[in-house]
């Protein structure tokens, strides 16, 4: 008898709880969202209304997905003014599919293969486009992609949201750049560099140096390299090549130590991308700038979003014997060589994830928070126009 009765008031106690739980949870729209995350489960409480829900429809282990961890981690690390976006590659997560506010799609995975798409769309989500990589490398086909997008979160400087490597400010920290109308100083209005800049550039010994790790792409920047190191030869000088592309070695895990070593003995460095798209500059061109050493860029984009004249050489209008004789000329001549330099009297060069500011994960968060940008009705009607470019350029090789 003593046992039925304490299964009687097992059973009201619980359903009790259930119908206060259920009043409860009517009353405080909040909900518990278990995440699994590296080494660890992490159980947080969000107020549902106000959480912007992020839905990683491709693979979430390809860049830049993998570093947008779970929930809101990233966002919370990197200490975005705007951190209320919950980011999960779980479709069932929600009830619904169209209950996230953005989806995000990975341009080099879907320019390889037709996916299985979400079936319904609502309009206030956002169908996002986004990839770091360059896209003549990931060109897209399908006429679907056409009219599929709301927004784009690429390194092109008319995206969206803008995914760049390289951040400009001047000296009163203002971000100045890159943009597309953006206007510099003029070299002759910049103030000439101390004696103590000086002093450091004449420690110099060596033409150029670069960091390599792929040989074969499609810019054939590896070509590029060895003939302009065949005519520096003419005039006793070379070009370092570091890397599986070259005979000297200067490991990743020794980043810091061959960054030093660029600034101490080198007077360019060849920022040569991958890639000839246009806006595509990737850390590459840092290298040069953090390091006092003359960049010589070689890629797709209109470098003026990026740099004021007189502070790199640019190898596609050039020739190969152009070139290096402009470098020669301007090492054997410690002032020209000097003025390359002006720009650091008034601007500073950092990478984008540098400052919550300019991360691209925050700036993500806070254009899906835009309540304005999220209201507008937007989509990329010729997508394909938008993102693929034509075959350009390089170098000519002759005199």
């Amino acid at each position: 008898m003593m046992k039925v009765k304490h299964r009687l008031l097992i059973v009201c106690t619980s359903v009790t709880l259930f119908m206060w739980y259920s009043v409860w949870f009517k009353t405080n729209p909040t909900i518990t969202i278990l995440e699994k995350t590296v080494g660890m489960e992490i159980a947080k409480t969000y107020p549902y209304s106000k959480m912007k829900y992020i839905l990683q429809w491709t693979n979430p282990n390809t860049e830049p997905f993998l570093y947008m961890g779970r929930g809101q981690q990233t966002f919370i690390k990197r200490r975005c003014p705007v951190n209320n976006c919950f980011v999960t590659s779980d479709k069932t997560l929600l009830s619904d599919l169209t209950e996230y506010d953005a989806v995000l799609f990975h341009g080099p995975e879907i320019s390889k293969h037709l996916i299985r798409w979400p079936r319904r769309r609502s309009q206030h989500q956002k169908f996002v486009f986004v990839s770091k990589e360059a896209s003549t490398n990931y060109p897209l086909f399908y006429q679907l992609y056409n009219d599929f997008f709301n927004w784009t979160w690429t390194y092109k400087l008319n995206s969206d949201t803008y995914y760049g490597y390289v951040m400009i400010k001047n000296k009163l920290g203002d971000i100045i750049s890159p943009r597309e109308d953006k206007h510099w100083l003029k070299l002759e209005e910049m103030e000439p560099i101390s004696e103590k800049l000086k002093n450091k550039l004449d420690s110099k010994t060596i033409a150029a140096a670069w960091f390599v790790s792929h040989c074969v792409v499609k810019s054939r920047r590896n070509r590029i390299a060895k003939l302009l190191q065949k005519e520096l030869a003419n005039y006793n000088m070379t070009i370092d090549i570091y890397g599986s592309c070259g005979t000297k070695r200067c490991p990743r895990y020794q980043a810091n130590k061959c960054l030093r070593m660029l600034e101490r003995n080198y007077y360019f460095y060849l920022a040569f991308e991958n890639s000839i798209a246009e806006d595509y500059v990737t850390e590459k061109l840092l290298h040069a700038l953090q390091h006092y050493t003359v960049p010589i860029v070689y890629g797709g984009a209109n470098y003026t979003r990026f740099m004021p004249d007189g502070a790199y050489l640019n190898v596609r209008p050039l020739d190969i014997k152009g070139l290096a004789r402009q470098m020669v000329e301007i090492i054997t001549d410690k002032k020209k060589y000097y003025d390359f330099f002006r720009w650091t009297n008034h601007y500073s060069y950092h990478y984008g994830e540098e400052f919550p500011e300019t991360d691209y994960y925050c700036n993500f968060c806070s254009q899906i928070n835009d309540v304005e940008a999220v209201k507008r009705v937007s989509r990329y009607e010729n997508f394909l126009a938008w993102w693929n470019e034509k075959n350009r350029t390089g170098p000519r090789t002759g005199t």
